[in-house]
């Protein structure tokens, strides 16, 4: 069998798929990367949405700022993972693990999913 990645013959176990570490790196790192410009600009505004939300002083899972303060700390409100409406009407805008809630006037109520 040759190496996925550079073609070289593998030596070893009958199952093996590359013929070093580098090589499984390489081909892995090529499969995983963000297939765009695009892509990768929406990657890195969520992973920075992210960041600022879990910054925040959470007590038992919730917390509470203000839309102005996330603004402030660079937060795009354009960008998130999921929306989720529950029974009761209440609509939360999740970034991965972390929803949160707009409420009156300012205020957001925060919620990190166990």
């Amino acid at each position: 069998m040759n190496c996925l990645e550079c073609g070289e013959t593998i030596h070893g176990r009958s199952d093996k798929k590359f013929c070093s570490d580098g090589c499984r790196n390489a081909f892995n790192n090529k499969q995983n990367k963000d297939s765009s410009n695009f892509m990768r600009n929406i990657n890195n505004r969520l992973r920075k949405n992210h960041r600022i939300l879990a910054d925040q002083k959470f007590t038992d899972g919730k917390a509470k700022t203000t839309r102005s303060k996330l603004a402030s700390e660079g937060f795009d409100f354009e960008y998130f993972t999921n929306l989720k409406v529950y029974k009761n009407g209440a609509e939360y805008r999740f970034v991965y693990d972390i929803g949160y809630k707009l409420l009156e006037e300012d205020w957001i109520l925060l919620v990190k999913k166990e």
